[in-house]
């Protein structure tokens, strides 16, 4: 062999090395004659080629690894690595599912493609224990799938693989997300084409896992954080609303409540200080006055227990079967004697003969607000009509049909809600808590039912309300046995 020790290049080859290592990979070293010393230099080019390669690479996913971190939400973070990350990974898809807490559990979280149709969207999950994502998680290498309809073909039971296929990936780049040694999820590329990844994709990601990782979990904690400071937000407007409406509650309670009052004590001061030297017809008069305002303040009252009992969710149901047409048949009877005064009639007709299950004394409680109302906003002599009928093989609908001046749809906005003023005035003067409606809303939606009016204004007003039929006898027992008629909201 030649003696090369004292030529000329080798000191020109050790000062082009120097120059790579201080980063300057343009060099210019001989590589004639073509001898082993020139084989030596003409490596050391190549090696500059690729040292210079991978540092532009390193520095692009130091950008892309910078721009992607700019996010603060995980939506954010996650558009910036779909916005950037095509220049280094090709894809015509990214999508990021993430374990749920307890790990067993792998749900899509995000998703971006540029094609027309997305199968596989947030929300979508699967068992982690004996699918192939598991086996990622645990060696912590990306997998590559070239071919993903043969994929499919082999592993008929993926159902991601076969909702990736129908929206048009035929290749897919899976890598596992691990944030300071712990797994959180997975990042999928995927492409329209066919043998698209190579190791080069998967040593790319590589040097930038750690650290996209971390940021990935940054974005979910901060999403989550805003969340949370979002219900929390909600929840303090909610109990600040609250507390304006229970202030509002008392302020119109107490001065419902002082009026009858006032009339009750000045009947009282006027008896006693006339010494009670009225005439008989005056002093009926006077106690007539106190009864009607006395039955009105009893009226408030029971209504603000009501309304207590439900805002505090304590209102209980004790549920039996009860014959519909028997007991509007005696609602209508007794509310028919009670409207007599102001020559209403209340008839209950085409009175479906079924059997209900309801709580009788609420149940009466709504029908004597429904047909209570109707009478008051109806004129004198007006006939009230109580009707019902199956509504389908679950369910009966009840209506109360009036012949009053009918409702605005502003009115009817402002059914069933606390001390909502009218613009419909009773027909007689007679007084209102502004309670009833939204008590009977509260006990119709306890028993699982709905309710709502029909009207137009000077047409009447339907109010109606739906119940659940009573079960067969069988299904009765096995409520029973297992203590389920008792309901409480």
């Amino acid at each position: 062999m030649e003696n090369n020790y004292h030529d000329p290049r080798i000191s020109q080859y050790v000062a082009a090395a120097e120059q790579l290592i201080h980063g300057r990979f343009t060099i210019e070293v001989p590589l004639a004659p073509p001898d082993e010393v020139g084989q030596l230099g003409q490596a050391l080019l190549q090696l500059s080629e690729k040292l210079e390669h991978r540092y532009h690479e390193f520095e692009q996913l130091v950008q892309l690894t910078s721009q992607v971190n700019a996010g603060l939400l995980l939506d954010e973070v996650l558009d910036n690595v779909y916005r950037n990350f095509r220049s280094v990974i090709p894809y015509n898809r990214i999508g990021v599912s993430l374990l749920t807490d307890d790990g067993q559990t792998v749900r899509a979280r995000w998703a971006r493609t540029d094609q027309p149709e997305m199968r596989l969207k947030s929300g979508f999950q699967a068992p982690l224990q004996g699918s192939s994502l598991q086996r990622i998680l645990e060696t912590g290498q990306p997998r590559i799938l070239n071919d993903l309809v043969a994929y499919l073909a082999e592993h008929p039971q993926s159902n991601s693989t076969r909702r990736v296929v129908a929206e048009g990936m035929r290749s897919s780049l899976t890598c596992p997300l691990i944030a300071n040694g712990i797994p959180i999820g997975f990042m999928f590329f995927s492409s329209i084409h066919p043998h698209t990844y190579a190791e080069a994709h998967v040593e790319l990601f590589q040097q930038v896992a750690g650290q996209l990782a971390v940021i990935v979990e940054k974005g979910r904690l901060v999403s989550e954080l805003a969340v949370q400071k979002q219900a929390i937000e909600t929840r303090n407007a909610e109990l600040k609303a609250l507390n304006d409406l229970k202030n509002e509650f008392l302020g119109i309670a107490a001065h419902d409540l002082r009026n009858p009052l006032n009339v009750i004590y000045g009947t009282a001061a006027f008896l006693v200080h006339s010494n009670f030297n009225i005439n008989a017809d005056r002093g009926q008069e006077l106690l007539r006055e106190v009864c009607k305002q006395t039955e009105y303040m009893l009226d408030l009252i029971n209504n603000l227990l009501d309304v207590s009992v439900i805002e505090a969710g304590k209102l209980k149901l004790s549920r039996t079967r009860l014959s519909l047409a028997d007991f509007l048949a005696e609602i209508s009877r007794i509310n028919h004697t009670l409207a007599a005064a102001k020559q209403t009639q209340v008839v209950a007709e085409n009175i479906a003969e079924v059997e209900v299950w309801a709580d009788a004394r609420r149940l009466r409680q709504v029908l004597d607000n429904l047909i209570g109302n109707a009478v008051k906003f109806s004129p004198p002599g007006s006939t009230v009509v109580v009707t019902a009928e199956l509504r389908d093989a679950a369910t009966v609908i009840i209506r109360v049909r009036d012949q009053g001046p009918g409702l605005t749809q502003e009115d009817q906005r402002r059914l069933f809600k606390n001390f909502e003023p009218l613009s419909a005035r009773p027909t007689a003067d007679e007084k209102s808590t502004g309670l009833g409606l939204a008590i009977t809303r509260r006990m119709v939606e306890a028993h699982g039912g709905q309710i709502s009016v029909e009207s137009q204004p000077g047409q009447g007003a339907t109010f109606w309300f739906t119940l659940p039929l009573a079960p067969k006898p069988d299904a009765t027992s096995t409520a029973l046995a297992h203590g389920v008629l008792n309901d409480h909201i």
